[in-house]
Order: C-alpha cells, then structure tokens, then sequence
C-alpha cells in the first residue's frame, strides 16, 4: 500500500508461497493415499510421513546408505553401474505418483530384510564372476534369454520340451562361472534364482521406473517361476 513493494513482486511472493503450499499438500494426499491403501497402522504413517518430507539431502543420504549396505567393499568395477541403475532421482517438483512410489520405495530401502537379500544377491554375482574380465551378464539374464522364448510358446518347466530349454541355461551359466554343469552347479543355479525372486526386488524395481520416470520395468516373476520349476522337477532339492 505504501508503493515500497510493487504488485508484481507481492504476486510473485504470493505465487512462490502457494506452490509451496501445493506441493506440502500434494504431499500429504499421496502419503495418505499409500496409508489408505495398504491399511496401514499408525506407526507405519509416521514413518511414511517422514519419508515424504525428506529434503533433499536426505533422499540422498538415505539412498547412499541403502546402496552402501548392498555393494559396499565389493571391488568388481561391474557394480558401479548397477549401483547408478538402482538409485532413484525424485523430481524437484514431483507428481502424486512420483511421491507415491518414493515413500513406498524409500521405506522398501529401509527394510533390513531387503537390503540383506540384495547384499545376498550381490556377493553372489561377484562370487560368479570369479574376477573375469568382461563377464556382465548374472543368472538372472541367462535364463531370461533362454527361457523366456520357451515360456512364450507354452513349454511346461516339467515336461521333456524343457530339458534342452534348461541344459542351455544350465551350460551357458556353468560357463559364466568356469564350472562343470553338475548337480552342484544346478544347486547353486537354484539359490540364486530363489535369491532373485523376492518379490521386494521386483516392487523395488516397479518404483523405481515410477519415481525416475522410465518405461515400466518388465516382470521376471514367470521367468525366475519357471525356471524353478523345472529345475525342482529334475532334481530332489529342498
């Protein structure tokens, strides 16, 4: 009123103040929107309260430490790219989903659980490579290549159409490793794909592509499930 500020700058600082606004708000619709859906207590709202409103440098940190507890003190230069592909990048200005999927995503981070299963899956890639040169590809890609052509044409994981379907990937996996394919390789074949089927990693990964904004993740459920099956199927495992 007394001219000190023209009108424009106090729209200015108006229109700064209500998208901070906005975006608080927008907030906490998302947060309640996860605790409506998956029912959640009263602990598991304060938590995911929290982790909405997370500046930041806290992302960050929470992300750093997530990562640290899967690939610290492995050495394979292998896990700086995987380490990059798993790391979420919430945008300055989220959308609801965005925000839906960092809450759900940052408390998966938080699970001891499955930070001890990824840490499982890690060692054991690192294990595989044995400290070959040029060595990428895990167990997981090796069955998806072979499999997921067999799965497509309706191949049960029991019947004789899947024998060869699984002595390619069993070979092509014993050698990624410097193995012969025995019953021990099949063994180790088979933790590991167990390892890879916990279904937080897949979730992980689902939120991941939401909160970067990347094309959905594909879905390695039947894949893993397949290759399982036929692996129970030709030998007495536990």
């Amino acid at each position: 009123m007394t001219r000190e500020v023209t009108l424009p700058e106090v729209a200015s600082a108006h229109a700064d103040a209500l998208t901070a606004q906005i975006r608080l708000l927008r907030s906490r619709r998302a947060v309640l929107t996860v605790i409506a859906r998956r029912g959640a207590t009263a602990s598991e709202a304060d938590l995911l309260h929290r982790l909405a409103g997370l500046a930041a440098r806290e992302r960050r940190r929470l992300v750093d430490e997530f990562l640290d507890a899967a690939f610290g003190g492995l050495t394979d230069p292998g896990f700086a790219g995987i380490r990059r592909s798993l790391t979420p990048e919430l945008p300055d200005d989220p959308d609801d989903a965005q925000t839906e999927a960092w809450v759900e995503l940052a408390e998966l981070a938080l699970d001891p659980g499955f930070r001890a299963g990824l840490r499982r899956l890690a060692e054991q890639h690192a294990a595989d490579r044995g400290g070959a040169e040029g060595v990428r590809r895990d167990v997981v890609a090796v069955v998806r290549e072979e499999v997921a052509p067999a799965l497509a044409a309706g191949v049960e994981p029991a019947s004789p159409a899947a024998d060869p379907v699984l002595d390619r990937a069993a070979g092509r996996y014993a050698r990624l490793c410097g193995r012969p394919d025995d019953a021990g390789l099949r063994r180790r074949m088979l933790d590991r794909l167990r390892a890879a089927r916990d279904p937080r990693r897949e979730r992980y990964l689902e939120l991941l592509a939401v909160v970067n904004g990347w094309p959905p993740a594909e879905s390695l459920a039947p894949v893993l499930d397949w290759s399982i099956r036929a692996l129970h199927a030709r030998q007495p495992l536990a």
